[in-house]
């Protein structure tokens, strides 16, 4: 019994259960948006020591901020107050091309803004977008394809 007990607590901090509401409570308490992650948001693991963070999806998926992105089922970063650093499985549509996004950070709360590392530049997007987390769509699916239009369609106006 007491090896168990001993196990479970040497694994305590690098395993965090968690839901959609305990991800977003994570973020805000790091200073960043709650709405961050979709609304398909299985579980989570934070490594407290290190700040690597790992969200598993339901499955990958399109969603909308200010233009359309794509998370993989699985995103690493690491999270530090105000920041996700070296972001891996996440992109974003600019101009009919697909970015990586390699970081998000709120560095002034007091701005509105929500600053996103394309590589390339760095966009800076409201925060009211991301208060809530956006609806996720499979690949393919019908509702994917209508928001793709959408967006295409306000791109030629």
């Amino acid at each position: 019994m007491s090896t168990f007990l001993l196990l479970a607590l040497l694994l305590l901090p690098f395993i965090t259960p968690s839901s959609q509401s305990s991800i977003r409570n994570l973020l805000e308490a790091r200073g960043l948006p709650g709405g961050l992650f979709p609304d398909n948001v299985e579980s989570y693991s934070l490594d407290v020591k290190t700040g690597e963070l790992e969200v598993q999806l339901q499955n990958p998926c399109f969603a909308r901020f200010e233009n359309r992105v794509y998370f993989d089922s699985v995103i690493k970063a690491n999270l530090s107050y105000g920041g996700l650093v070296g972001l891996q499985g996440l992109t974003q549509e600019e101009l009919f091309l697909w970015l990586p996004v390699k970081g998000i950070a709120v560095n002034d709360s007091s701005s509105g803004l929500v600053l996103f590392d394309i590589g390339v530049a760095h966009k800076q997007i409201s925060r009211s977008l991301f208060e809530d987390p956006p609806v996720c769509y499979p690949p393919g699916s019908i509702m994917e394809k209508i928001e793709k239009k959408k967006m295409d369609i306000q791109f030629q106006r």
